[in-house]
């Protein structure tokens, strides 16, 4: 047993992540291929435009249906509370690392719980405009005028999910274990107690489960 480390994530909980995260990648890639002539190139990862055509809204379902593990996962841990507003109103000392004049948070800060937020109404409202104009199954239920502000919302959402996904890979990077953590599950008791003191807290006041010993040799 480590004294040293803590469970941040179980085996399910990153596999889960990991497999969003890559469909994500999937349905962007085709979305966007689908969405400009300029990058209709992209259509080349997918065996060329019809298959990607095809391919793309299912790719977009399952990405939500995954995405929804994550919420029923999660979704407890990303209500706010009164600190969530305090250290919003203290975000510049957060960007300048001087975390120690923030008020303690729980597992997740108030910038990963409006992310949190953020891509739920963004995959639902992918999900619902992208059956309206799904030709294959449901675009014949809807009139043109609908079609079109459909193709609308679902451009903006797609565009405000990437920008998302953006900022969260940087701030996964920025904050130095946040990689690590997804890869691997555990975080360093420090680095629990610096950047999610609530949550560290907690933790504390439970029995941690043993980190596994790996043999060398």
């Amino acid at each position: 047993m480590s004294n040293k480390t803590i469970l941040r994530y179980t085996a399910n909980q990153r596999t889960n992540h990991w497999l969003v995260a890559i469909l994500f990648f999937m349905a962007g890639l085709s979305g966007l291929a689908l969405f400009h002539p300029s990058m209709f190139w992209l259509t080349n990862l997918f065996g060329g435009g019809p298959w990607t055509r095809i391919l793309h809204p299912f790719m977009g379902v399952l990405m939500f249906v995954f995405f929804l593990g994550l919420v029923f996962r999660f979704w407890r841990s990303n209500f706010f509370i009164d600190n969530d507003w305090k250290w919003l109103r203290r975000i510049d000392r957060v960007l300048v690392n001087d975390e120690e004049t923030v008020p303690a948070v729980g597992k997740y800060n108030a910038g990963q719980k409006l992310l949190f937020w953020t891509l739920l109404l963004c995959m639902l409202g992918l999900l619902l405009t992208g059956l309206v104009i799904w030709r294959a199954y449901f675009s014949h239920y809807f009139g043109i005028t609908t079609i079109r502000w459909a193709m609308l919302l679902h451009a903006l959402a797609g565009f405000v999910l990437i920008l998302s996904i953006i900022v969260h890979i940087y701030a996964g990077i920025w904050i130095k274990g946040s990689v690590d953590a997804m890869m691997h599950g555990w975080v360093s008791r420090a680095w629990a107690r610096k950047h999610h003191a609530l949550w560290y807290r907690e933790v504390e006041s439970q029995d941690p489960p043993e980190r596994p010993v790996t043999k060398k040799g």
